[in-house]
């Protein structure tokens, strides 16, 4: 279970919300993490500075504000601690100690079938498991819906945390995921879905 706001802002997705930024290393490369006083509101794969520059115009467009922190010092304000836990339950995750992530989520970056799916996703499909797309669709009440659940997927803002790379194709392929499919095989390594790589 992934705790989390109940809804979008009603004002627009993270509308005048403060919030900060770090950059967390990984056994996946550099992520870039981002939250609100509300919890995590953003996990971006493979930060190089190019990839945290954008990521980071397009929260400052989406929230109207700057942010504060960066690179390893997520600063002080009602973000850093969710940074902070982010970043400890992340460590334990990639050192097989951590299963269930109980970092606050802002869900402010999504809404609707979206936001109905990624609950469903981080409800109820848990570490060393998988569903297929059209399983989280009719879990939604959308059985025609399995593309749609597809792009869900890729629109997750909170990768890892939020697991969609436990959503695989129903004849067992890997599927897509907005961190490539290198990424998404690691992570399914990790949790014992499928052999480590040799090299």
């Amino acid at each position: 279970m992934v705790n989390g706001a109940d809804e979008a802002d009603e004002n627009g997705p993270g509308r005048a919300a403060e919030w900060g930024w770090s950059l967390f290393e990984s056994p996946v490369g550099p992520l870039l993490l981002a939250a609100t006083a509300d919890g995590l509101v953003q996990v971006v794969f493979h930060a190089t500075p190019g990839v945290t520059r954008r990521a980071l115009d397009r929260l400052h467009a989406r929230t109207g504000r700057e942010p504060h922190g960066g690179r390893g010092a997520p600063g002080t304000g009602p973000w850093a601690g969710h940074l902070a836990c982010a970043e400890r339950e992340l460590a334990a995750y990639f050192a097989g100690d951590l299963r269930v992530f109980t970092v606050p989520l802002d869900w402010s970056l999504t809404g609707g079938f979206h936001l109905r799916v990624l609950r469903a996703l981080a409800a109820g499909v848990p570490y060393g498991t998988t569903a297929g797309y059209q399983d989280l669709a009719d879990r939604v009440g959308e059985p025609g819906a399995a593309r749609a659940v597809g792009v869900a997927m890729g629109a997750n803002p909170l990768p890892v945390v939020v697991p969609c790379h436990r959503v695989v194709e129903s004849g067992g392929g890997l599927g897509g995921f907005g961190g490539g499919r290198e990424t998404k095989r690691e992570l399914l390594a990790l949790e014992g879905l499928l052999p480590q790589p040799l090299f």
